[in-house]
């Protein structure tokens, strides 16, 4: 893809130099060479980290490092794909873009036009980035948190707060940090965290942001939690928010790739010009059939929490420490590098996940299936120890 005058007026308008803009057109046109980073690509930077050879993962390995859903898309999800792959050849055989945003539209109860398709979450993220940040308008984040590169990549300053002592945004903080910024973002349940920040602290970014500022909200754990709020209402309402979605997390559908942005048709309209490319088929039919499916998602996240529990009660009878989370994955505390400890039970074959500077002694775990779980736990006090 390549960017015309408007846009480059555009950029320079929001204080970029032409230099930055011939940077960011040139790795637009590249498409999926990007350098931005979504969770698969951070787990394998991690994963190399621990020396493990590029490719498949070894044989009887247990694979808790990158957030995925180990049960996969639905039954439901699986037969439209099976449908639909037979008519690969063309780009949208029956309108599957069409119909996957009507469907989300009717179950997020916004209109239509307030809702645009991508593949996964990260997509949508760093065309928000691009779109409201700037060498003038700072972005705003949790520290910890997921993402961030954009920002930096692009030019634009970016602000990491810490979170609160109970792990929620402390979004008091992130005004301060930079009362002029152009994006405050809110992973909500927080990656890496797991920890749910209450609505009415995303109602006060909203209230007390600059007028032309907009409020990020990342959902893409939001299924697994019991107490947080969904803020497509909000879009609803005309906000100046933007909200995304994936199907990669308690969908199952990491490898398939689906999800989409939620905001008014004015934001969605700036975000469009950072990316380009057909969204596949095989994603979209399966989303859409999966968001047809009732009490999926109370099912999932039953399975999620009572294996999450299990996990987390046989550290806390180990004594160890850790961050409690409301999603498909947890910090616990290792005192000591984290990658490490990472390490150790890799030498076990168990592969779980990455370090935060932020936090260089804790590790993330993801949420596997029961059995893998459970050779987590047999590997543990072998690499606790070591």
């Amino acid at each position: 893809m390549s960017i015309g005058h408007k846009q480059v007026s555009s950029f320079i308008e929001r204080g970029f130099t032409r230099r930055q803009v011939g940077r960011i057109a040139t790795v637009l046109s590249a498409g999926a060479s990007l350098p931005f980073y979504n969770e698969f690509a951070m787990a394998q930077q991690a994963e190399q980290r621990m020396q493990r050879p590029r490719g498949a993962m070894p044989a009887g390995a247990v694979r808790i490092s990158s957030n995925e859903n180990p049960l996969g898309p639905c039954k439901e999800g699986l037969e439209a794909i099976y449908k639909v792959a037979q008519y690969g050849g063309r780009y949208q055989p029956f309108g599957e873009s069409d119909a996957f945003v009507k469907t989300v539209a009717e179950v997020e109860g916004v209109k239509p036009e307030y809702v645009a398709a991508f593949a996964g979450s990260s997509d949508p993220l760093h065309r928000t980035i691009c779109a409201f940040a700037s060498p003038s308008r700072s972005m705003v984040m949790a520290n910890p948190g997921y993402g961030g590169g954009t920002a930096t990549f692009i030019g634009a300053q970016l602000h990491r707060v810490p979170l609160r002592a109970d792990f929620t945004h402390d979004v008091e903080a992130m005004i301060k940090a930079d009362p002029n910024a152009g994006l405050y973002y809110v992973c909500n349940p927080n990656n890496p965290s797991g920890t749910v920040t209450p609505r009415k602290d995303i109602e006060y970014l909203l209230a007390n942001k600059k007028k032309d500022a907009i409020v990020l909200v990342d959902e893409a754990y939001i299924h697994f939690s019991d107490s947080a709020q969904v803020c497509s209402d909000l879009v609803s309402a005309d906000k100046d928010v933007v909200v995304l979605r994936t199907f990669s997390k308690a969908y199952g559908m990491a490898g398939l790739r689906a999800g989409f942005a939620l905001a008014r048709p004015d934001l969605l309209a700036k975000m469009r010009p950072y990316g380009s490319g057909m969204l596949p088929i095989t994603g979209m039919a399966c989303a859409t059939a999966s968001l047809r499916v009732k009490d999926l998602m109370a099912e999932r996240l039953s399975i999620n929490k009572r294996v999450r529990e299990d996990t987390l009660e046989f550290l806390e009878k180990k004594k160890v420490k850790y961050v409690p989370s409301e999603t498909s994955f947890f910090m616990m505390e290792v005192h000591r590098p984290g990658m490490e400890f990472a390490k150790a039970m890799a030498e076990q074959n168990i592969y779980i996940g990455r370090v935060w500077p932020v936090w260089p002694t804790k590790v993330r775990v993801s949420i596997g299936t029961q059995e893998e779980m459970n050779k987590f736990k047999a590997a543990f006090d072998k690499a606790w120890e070591s």
